[in-house]
């Protein structure tokens, strides 16, 4: 039996008991189980698209965004464990790729199945030096021109004081995740595939930065760049999912 309905951290976009795949995709920074709403439609049939929704936005915007990759991975490996009765797959872009590499190594560590397929995205391998100075505690207005470089804010929510007061707390709070982030290293390697997508015009993450996640699979490793920056995964959605569609079949054979 597939869990299907949604929790406080999984939402199921789009129910499809019948599917023969799972696919868990994690937000990035700032970002909700809504910019995924749309996913279901562009993959198989064969997938089911379930997306984690972290604390301090949407439904949990009452909740304390918590600020540290570890409590994020171990409270959402606890969650997805009743889901996993079948095979699935994990997509996350920037502070969701790293997290994803995070549960995927928790469920490893409770014996539990490892993902089918690992897709990260817009995302640095986990054992790179960080080149950025720390931005969570910038004063708000250098803070807000950080998020206004890296084009993923709309800008009337940026040119919205109101809405950004509500929002910086969780802000600043998945900014600390990535930040302080530190990975217990070396990490045996995963048996599944793991496809590294980056954006042609991104600043922030160069194709070096995706080859060198190959040191954690011991299958099959391919770096796809597509057309626009660090938020090409909404630039270039439906390239993006017609290509994790076309991974995805293989697993599932349909």
């Amino acid at each position: 039996m597939v869990a299907t309905a949604s929790t406080a951290w999984i939402t199921c976009l789009q129910p499809n008991p019948r599917a023969a795949l799972s696919f868990f995709c994690f937000p990035y920074a700032g970002g909700s189980a809504t910019i995924f709403k749309t996913w279901a439609d562009g993959l198989p049939r064969s997938v089911e698209v379930y997306a984690v929704q972290l604390p301090g936005r949407e439904r949990r915007l009452q909740e304390r965004p918590l600020t540290s990759m570890a409590e994020l991975a171990d409270s959402i490996s606890r969650a997805l464990r009743p889901y996993l009765t079948r095979p699935f797959a994990f997509f996350g872009h920037s502070m969701g790729a790293k997290l994803s590499f995070e549960v995927a190594l928790n469920l490893r560590k409770q014996q539990a199945p490892e993902p089918s397929s690992l897709i990260v995205s817009g995302c640095r391998a986990p054992h790179l030096p960080s080149t950025d100075a720390l931005t969570y505690r910038l004063p708000e207005s250098e803070f807000i021109e950080k998020l206004r470089r890296l084009n993923g804010t709309p800008r009337e929510i940026l040119e919205h004081p109101e809405l950004m007061e509500l929002l910086l707390p969780t802000l600043r709070a998945d900014f600390q995740v990535v930040e302080t982030y530190a990975p217990t290293l070396p990490v045996r390697p995963f048996g599944c595939p793991l496809t590294a997508y980056g954006g042609l015009l991104d600043a922030e993450v160069a194709r070096a930065d995706l080859e060198a996640w190959r040191v954690y699979t011991s299958a099959d490793f391919v770096v796809r760049m597509l057309p626009g920056d660090h938020f090409f995964l909404q630039q270039s959605e439906s390239l993006l999912l017609s290509t994790i569609g076309r991974d995805l079949q293989q697993i599932t054979g349909r």
